[in-house]
């Protein structure tokens, strides 16, 4: 373990937080689609750390600071005195003395990269705009002043005035009746980190799930949205037989457009949900599950900085697959923890051995580098050796004992070792040492005693793939009883090369270009991708319009730089780029080193 880096301090955020702390962040906002603006004040209730401190610092990206005041609305001296372009900028103010409370008055910039702002056309209805936010991992600041930092965790109401007959939406307590007169109020009561705060703004209709389940979402999504979450309630149950009560009240989810670039994000009493999810079969309901867990492992427990996501990520991960094999079944579960190790796999083979282990070491960088396969996949792998060593029921008391020790506070990796040492190594020395729970978070690749996760679900895959190798027809495959898993294990598993009528073959019998499902089509057109296969180019081009999740669009993109498709990366780009969130558009701008010019 290096000692470059003083492990407990946030490298990604200007924030004095050691000094002095927002403890509650009191909102109003007006929406604005004309100007593609939020004008606010953000009223921040501050406790001081140390009480010789007079100044408070924020962090900021690009927002216009039009006064600060005290809380007797005396204007407070503040000037913006750092600025980086992965972070932002900071903005200093001078507090005349230990005052309770600052007033920041502001407006957002149009381009605000934790903001997207959607044109009627882009929604379903095509008749209202939609609005909503991203604000994990550093991008609240671009929507909100404030300390953004997992460190600082706050409690917060808010005011939102919108056009009349539009919904807004927090990451709070929503009410489903409220009236669409143009104005909401939202409270939340528990201390959160700041990259869940979230809003949405849009036509949004609502669809109860169960006594505290539901979902919003545009009107002509939302009937197949509550179909294909209606077990919810039952995850919910089944999260809290293994880790305590639901601690948030209610968990509501809204389907955001397609352009939302992540699979789902994990705020608070309103998780954000992608619609490629709708499969019609809840074969990718797995992604709801996760979100879910985290409102146990990340939004309960919490990690400290970026560097530490793991926590967040790993913890969560594992915990997804045990609510899917309890709703799913154990085969279910089964594979999603092969395809899981194979994309680990994949990035096992291509990332630098060095940036191999569980602590995303990205201080220097910028924290969505953090979002990998390691503070994922290599993390619940982990977490899978220890239910393995353990026992499930031991390892169920640990997990339990660990989420309630820790219970709304951020924590360090280092935090975590000390409190493994203390419960863990001691209550079971026999079972794991500290040397071999070092090599899992600290080393790099995967310990020599890890064994890959299996499945004898796959085995009729890999013989269908093997006849078909040999010389066997597409059609003879008995592929009838396949999942979607069994199609994303077969898809990535087929030789790097292949021939054209080869492609042609299962493309013709499987129809896998024109596959509904957003998994399989991705899978299938980074093989033919890899292979030439220029029949997939039409449909590709559509996927990549339409579609803004980034586990999608960025592994395309990148296959096909590594492929020579320059002439169609561009045109497809110049079409996409202005329905991508503006969080992705500033990821592919760079990896595809674009210029507006």
């Amino acid at each position: 373990m290096s000692n470059r880096w003083d492990n407990n301090h946030d490298y990604h955020s200007f924030a004095n937080v050691d000094e002095v702390r927002v403890r509650h962040l009191a909102l109003t906002l007006d929406v604005d689609f004309h100007s593609k603006q939020l004008s606010g004040v953000a009223e921040l209730d501050l406790e001081y750390v140390d009480s010789s401190c007079r100044e408070l610092w924020l962090d900021l990206r690009e927002l216009s600071i039009i006064k600060v005041v005290d809380d007797n609305e005396e204007l407070l001296a503040f000037n913006i005195d750092r600025e980086d372009s992965v972070l932002g900028q900071r903005l200093n103010i001078s507090l005349k003395s230990a005052t309770d409370r600052v007033k920041v008055h502001y407006v957002t910039s149009p381009d605000a990269q934790g903001l997207q702002w959607l044109t009627p056309e882009q929604t379903s209805g095509k008749k209202l705009p939609f609005l909503f936010s991203q604000s994990q991992p550093v991008n609240a600041r671009s929507w909100i002043p404030l300390q953004d930092t997992p460190k600082a965790r706050i409690t917060f109401e808010a005011s939102v005035t919108v056009p009349v007959g539009m919904r807004a939406v927090m990451s709070a307590m929503n009410d489903a009746d409220a009236g669409l007169n143009g104005l909401f109020s939202f409270s939340m009561e528990k201390a959160m980190p700041t990259h869940l705060l979230a809003i949405a703004v849009g036509e949004l209709a609502f669809g109860q799930i169960g006594e505290r389940t539901g979902v919003y979402a545009e009107p002509e999504v939302l009937a197949a949205a509550v179909k294909e979450f209606e077990d919810t309630e039952q995850m919910v149950e089944i999260a809290e037989s293994l880790l305590g009560p639901y601690p948030w009240g209610r968990y509501d989810m809204i389907v955001l457009p397609p352009s939302f670039p992540f699979g789902g994000m994990e705020n608070p009493r309103l998780a954000f949900i992608t619609p490629t999810l709708i499969a019609g079969d809840k074969s990718l309901v797995s992604t709801v599950a996760h979100e879910l867990a985290h409102s146990w492992t990340g939004n309960l427990v919490s990690n400290a900085t970026w560097r530490d996501l793991w926590l967040n990520e790993g913890f969560t991960t594992y915990f997804t697959n045990r609510i899917v094999e309890a709703v799913f079944g154990k085969e279910q579960a089964e594979l999603e923890v092969v395809i899981e190790y194979g994309r680990l796999k994949e990035e096992l083979a291509t990332a630098e051995f060095d940036a191999q282990n569980l602590p995303a070491n990205v201080q220097t960088q910028d924290p969505n580098d953090a979002f990998n396969r390691f503070t994922y996949d290599k993390a619940s792998m982990f977490v899978h050796d220890l239910e393995k060593r353990l026992g499930r029921e031991a390892f169920d008391k640990f997990l339990y004992r660990y989420v309630q020790h820790f219970a709304f506070q951020a924590i360090t990796t280092e935090v975590f070792v000390e409190y493994a040492k203390e419960t863990l190594l001691i209550q079971h020395a026999d079972k794991i040492t500290e040397t071999e729970l070092l090599e899992w978070i600290y080393g790099c690749g995967m310990p020599s005693w890890f064994s890959p996760p299996e499945s004898d679900s796959l085995d009729k895959v890999d013989a269908a793939l093997s006849m078909w190798l040999k010389g066997a027809r597409a059609e003879s495959l008995e592929t009838r009883s396949w999942r979607v898993h069994h199609w994303q294990y077969f898809l990535n598993n087929l030789p790097e090369v292949l021939q054209q009528a080869q492609l042609m073959e299962l493309d013709d019998c499987f129809k896998l270009t024109a596959s509904t499902n957003a998994e399989i089509a991705c899978d299938w057109f980074r093989v033919a991708i890899r292979n030439h296969y220029d029949p997939v180019l039409p449909a590709l081009t559509q996927y990549l319009i339409r579609i803004g999740r980034g586990k999608f669009v960025r592994p395309l993109f990148s296959e096909l730089q590594v492929a020579g498709y320059d002439t169609e990366i561009k045109e497809i780009y110049a079409k996409a780029r202005k329905g991508y969130h503006p969080s992705i558009v500033v990821q592919l701008d760079k990896s595809l080193k674009f210029t507006s010019s």
